[in-house]
């Protein structure tokens, strides 16, 4: 990754970290950051080199590395503020989805269908798509058609649309054809691959069946199969996914999804053995135009300054990546009515901490989030109120201000401790000085560590 941050968040079976520094290095005094007033940044523009399209590819390759962009490149002829709200839509509706899937623990079945049913690449974030808000650029087929795909961490089935649709909504390039490919195969209704899907299906054909719902209505149904990707030069042959012929919903711009959850059907759990079972991604500051997020596979994806802590394992839903979340401190001090009872995960698999690329604002349950707040409201007591605005009910006026200094925010997880950047958790929500503190609580049981706060973090799975 380009100028990748000297910060390290990673996870695994265990999750690592590199701590920020703070102004004040004597614990007992009260620790603050300087924010230099930002304003929310225009759409960023899309520059993405097309692959050599090539017939042979290098199958042995252990890492891989991939850049990353925001939804945002592919949001035309918007407002930062237009681009800032549907942000905050999308990310509703995304909560919403998982608080739906922890608390009820089943799926959605779309109409139709039976109830049974190492490397590195750049990363784009999208902002208008309810399943994920990054963008990579790879290639399909043999030979390669090169197209944009989500990446996503809470979603394991690896998608997108074929031909001929059914119903296909509008992407930036052309519907895939699979006639039109050397390596591309449909798989059978009884294979052990069909057998792992949620809700498999069976057509005339003896062709596997795939559908996958999410909880904003879209959904993605067609042929289960396999077929090769291609990331620059790598190839990764047999990959499982499914190769939709109707799909609808909010899927604007790109060609479908790149499930990087913990089932056993995402890309990762795929590829485990080429990749020696690592992954890691880094999302950097979507004001930081110099700069791309990335996502990297095998022995790369772990920097030797890594800390690490225990990914937990919930029994009833294997996709989320859970986290051991002890508490906060805020200004070096702990905050005070949050404990380690507040983000547990228990053995119905309810509660606990997950952490999502997908999710913008991080989400805690209600009595955390308020003591949270609470803390930073008292060591900002100096700083101008502004009104609420949307999720946000703790926002300051910064307008005319060269820098502040603000309260640090530290995350306290099973065997490191994580300091935020102040540009992680006070972000701009408007172009008029207007500042909030990146937080929100919920009423379930479900928290959510979201993209903001991982903003400049290696995060690494194990």
């Amino acid at each position: 990754m380009e100028e990748k941050s000297p910060n390290a968040f990673l996870y695994s079976l265990l999750f690592v970290f590199l701590s920020v520094s703070i102004a004040s290095s004597n614990s007992s005094q009260f620790q603050t950051q300087t924010l230099v007033p930002n304003s929310l940044p225009h759409a960023p523009s899309l520059s993405w080199p097309e692959s050599v399209t090539i017939n042979s590819y290098p199958e042995s390759a252990t890492t891989l590395s991939l850049h990353l962009h925001h939804i945002d490149a592919l949001s035309f002829n918007k407002t930062p503020e237009q681009l800032f709200h549907l942000r905050l839509q999308r990310d509703a509706a995304r909560v919403k989805t998982f608080t739906s899937m922890a608390s009820v623990l089943n799926k959605t079945q779309p109409r139709g269908y039976g109830s049974g049913s190492g490397f590195s690449s750049s990363v784009i974030s999208g902002l208008s798509q309810g399943s994920g808000e990054y963008f990579t650029r790879l290639g399909v087929g043999t030979p390669a058609r090169n197209v944009y795909m989500v990446l996503d961490t809470g979603s394991d089935v690896v998608w997108l649309q074929c031909a001929p649709c059914r119903q296909c909504y509008s992407q930036t390039d052309p519907v895939f054809d699979p006639t039109k490919s050397k390596s591309f195969a449909g798989i059978p209704c009884r294979s052990p691959l069909c057998n792992r899907l949620d809700s498999p299906g069976c057509n005339t054909k003896n062709v596997c069946q795939y559908q996958v719902s999410y909880g904003d209505g879209s959904f993605t149904v067609g042929d289960f199969s396999t077929e090769t990707l291609t990331f620059g030069r790598t190839g990764v042959a047999r990959v499982a996914l499914g190769c939709g012929h109707d799909n609808e919903g909010l899927f604007v711009g790109a060609a479908g999804l790149l499930g990087l959850g913990r089932g056993s059907l995402s890309f990762p759990s795929q590829t485990g053995n080429r990749f020696n079972q690592k992954f890691s991604y880094c999302l950097v500051d979507r004001s930081a135009s110099t700069k791309l997020s990335s996502v990297d596979f095998g022995e790369t994806a772990v920097p030797p300054t890594a800390r690490f802590t225990p990914l937990l394992k919930n029994p009833k839903i294997d996709t989320f990546y859970y986290v051991e979340l002890l508490g906060f401190s805020v200004g070096g001090a702990p905050v005070r009515g949050i404990s380690a009872s507040l983000f547990r995960l228990d053995r119905t698999g309810n509660g606990g901490v997950i952490i999502d690329s997908g999710t913008s604002v991080t989400r805690l349950t209600r009595t955390a989030y308020v003591a949270l707040r609470n803390a930073f409201r008292v060591g900002a007591a100096h700083l101008k109120r502004a009104p609420e605005f949307s999720l946000f009910d703790t926002c300051y006026n910064l307008s005319g201000l060269a820098e502040v200094k603000v309260p640090t925010v530290v995350l306290h997880f099973r065997g490191a401790d994580v300091s935020l950047p102040v540009s992680n958790y006070l972000i701009p929500v408007d172009t008029s000085g207007s500042f909030c503190f990146a937080f929100a609580g919920t009423m379930g049981g479900l928290s959510i560590i979201g993209n903001i706060q991982q903003q400049g973090f290696e995060l690494c799975m194990i």
